[in-house]
């Protein structure tokens, strides 16, 4: 599928074919959002698990009166920060190559790209309203 959009490029000063338009950014954006469920996963995993927890620690866990401590929550929080961390930086590289520094390179609009980055939670987003 080829989109052709018939615009004037300021840059140049004439009429050039501009190809793709808005299309191409919104859709590059939200096929970056696939991989970008999993540190969205896992961030919400964190904020919604971990977080209201009353215990930090497995030796915490043993102290009366706490009401909200779980174990496996505790056992797996260690390698989920991890896994956040390392699929995070991931994502954010490839985002900041995807829609900065290509469209920089090829002369494109920035500002497309930069816009169309606020579709990448949407596929987190449907997937988790369908869940």
């Amino acid at each position: 599928m080829t989109v052709t959009v018939v615009g004037t490029d300021v840059r140049s000063g004439g009429g050039r074919r501009v190809r793709g338009g808005l299309w191409w950014p919104a859709l590059v954006n939200l096929l970056l959002g696939v991989p970008a469920m999993v540190p969205l996963f896992l961030a919400r995993w964190l904020l919604v698990e971990y977080l209201p927890m009353d215990c930090r620690t497995v030796a915490e866990a043993t102290r009366p009166g706490l009401t909200h401590c779980n174990y496996s929550t505790l056992d797996h929080a260690d390698g989920v920060m991890f896994l956040l961390a390392v699929s995070g930086l991931l994502v954010l590289v490839l985002v900041a190559v995807v829609d900065v520094l290509l469209p920089l390179r090829r002369r494109g609009r920035l500002g497309w790209w930069l816009g169309a980055a606020g579709l990448l939670p949407a596929p987190f987003a449907t997937a988790l309203a369908l869940a």
